[in-house]
């Protein structure tokens, strides 16, 4: 086990480049299962959910070699296990979408029901609709769920009852390698999603409008190899511009992809940071200031990510003024909120537990916190740069999940930061 131990009062100031987008990274192993010839990635992050996928598809008997460069060679044709058992699915939920790969191409798959972070109920309902809207048989029994097709999967209209992520890029990958054309309504619009679709593309595959809520995909016989480069994190970069924003700071981050971070920009700016964009680098200033409060309502892509909410409201809890922060995706998700109290914040839980009332304090006092979940723990480490005095944010492996070098990055921004044995 490990800690982060922050010295508080560091003005954020410097320049880093966005690593390489977790949440895309871990479908496009996911999706490598369906090609016939080996697939390059390349950057991948050095993440433990990476980590995690990998040695899952080690665990089948899938070759994977990783180089210094991080770039990783997968060839699935060596597979000898279709189960993807318990004690790997469990630490993280999108391990679960190797289901719908492995039935499109070898016929049948059991793999363990998702784990993840505990931030609310995250059901496969959608996932399963759909795979068996495309013909496999699903049942689950003793907490797996077992699929099969005789033959090979067929192409269906597939309506989502709720635009989910997981299930639009889960039976994308499924629905390729199907007879005839699929066509799925009320799809998710995220950037992974048009990532995934772009690199199923360059394997043979035909997938039009991701991106959209209607996504068309016409069938292919095989996928063959290919080399692919996954989109920015944009997650990353947004809790690195929510920290220099809230430190009073001046930052630089280079292969950023400002577009998808749109909602998040604005909001900064409302909070009074000068943001510049140019050739995909997002530069924030705050010149010094202390942030102004503003206001969060989360939703689905395009609006702002329930993935920076824990981010945002540490911002605003040191920020001129009072702020809502409405949680809209997920329930259970202000864990972070009892922590960010012991460090002197101001939040009032309402309506369920799904609207936070905040009002800013002039500071933060450094405290011990325990880190409850990937993005909680962001927030955390983020007061702690804030706050006066030291803070010791424990159980950073949940931060290890999404975060590359963190505690490295936010030394090369003038934060004195170090990571210990807890």
């Amino acid at each position: 086990m490990a800690l982060l131990r922050i010295q508080g009062g560091s003005i954020l100031n410097g320049e880093i480049s966005a690593s390489s987008a977790k949440n895309s990274v871990i479908n496009l192993i996911a999706a490598a299962l369906l090609a016939d010839e080996p697939v390059t990635l390349l950057n991948v992050p050095h993440l433990r959910d990476v980590s995690t996928m990998i040695e899952l598809l080690g665990h089948m008997g899938v070759v994977v070699v990783i180089n210094e460069r991080m770039q990783v060679d997968i060839h699935a044709n060596s597979i000898s296990s279709l189960k993807a058992p318990y004690e790997l699915v469990k630490t993280m939920r999108a391990s679960f979408n190797v289901l719908g790969p492995l039935i499109a191409r070898y016929g049948e798959a059991e793999v363990s029901l998702p784990g993840g972070c505990a931030i609310g109920t995250r059901p496969v309902d959608q996932h399963l609709k759909g795979l068996r809207a495309l013909g496999a048989d699903i049942e689950m029994k003793e907490g797996y769920v077992r699929g099969t097709v005789s033959g090979r999967l067929k192409g269906a209209q597939i309506d989502f009852d709720f635009s989910t992520v997981g299930g639009t890029e889960h039976l994308m990958t499924a629905a390729v390698l199907a007879d005839g054309v699929t066509i799925m309504e009320n799809c998710a619009k995220e950037p992974e999603i048009e990532n995934l679709a772009e690199f199923l593309n360059v394997l043979g595959a035909d997938v039009r409008g991701a991106g959209t809520s209607r996504i068309e995909i016409h069938g292919v016989e095989r996928l063959h190899g290919g080399r692919f480069e996954a989109i920015s994190d944009r997650i990353e970069v947004g809790t690195y511009l929510i920290a220099a924003a809230a430190s009073g700071g001046c930052v630089g981050i280079s292969n950023a992809l400002p577009q998808h971070n749109a909602a998040l920009l604005s909001k900064l700016r409302e909070a009074g940071a000068d943001i510049k964009v140019e050739d995909g680098r997002i530069a924030l200033d705050m010149k010094g200031r202390r942030p102004k409060s503003v206001n969060v309502v989360t939703g689905p892509y395009p609006a702002f990510p329930t993935d920076l909410q824990a981010q945002i409201m540490t911002l605003n809890c040191l920020s001129q003024g009072s702020s809502s922060i409405q949680e809209t995706i997920f329930e259970n998700r202000f864990m972070h909120v009892p922590e960010l109290a012991r460090m002197g914040a101001d939040i009032q839980l309402q309506n369920n537990n799904s609207v936070a009332l905040v009002q800013g304090v002039a500071e933060l006092v450094g405290a011990p916190v325990m880190a409850t979940d990937l993005r909680a723990s962001a927030s955390l480490v983020i007061a702690g740069i804030a706050a006066r005095g030291e803070t010791t944010v424990d159980r950073v492996y949940h931060i290890d999940r999404g975060y590359q070098q963190i505690e490295e990055r936010l030394q090369r921004l003038g934060v004195d930061i170090r990571r210990e044995a807890s």
